[in-house]
């Protein structure tokens, strides 16, 4: 259990690394200009069509929470992923001594 753990937040973490490093060569590449990419940005760059999917299964499922699933689209693609990552990397503890 504390294996996958761990996995899991290194893939989160990495995830979160690639993003942001994607928003600073972008941000390099208009000559300074800060861009930052929401998840739906970066859901949308990957496949649209899923995107609009889940909106509607969102929607439709359980449209009491459709506030909460549009406010974590809007927010930053690498803050999503990167800060759950190193939250959950805490979570298994240290490894017991040998």
């Amino acid at each position: 259990m504390r294996t996958a753990l761990r996995f899991l937040s290194l893939v989160l973490i990495v995830t979160g690394i690639v993003l942001l490093g994607a928003d600073v060569l972008t941000s390099l590449d208009q000559g300074g200009q800060i861009t930052v990419r929401s998840t739906e940005d970066v859901w949308t760059i990957l496949n649209p069509a899923s995107l609009a999917a889940f909106k509607a299964w969102a929607l439709q499922s359980a449209p009491w929470a459709f506030g909460f699933v549009q406010a974590m689209l809007r927010v930053w693609g690498w803050a999503l992923t990167g800060i759950p990552g190193v939250v959950l990397a805490f979570v298994p503890g240290r490894p017991e001594a040998a």
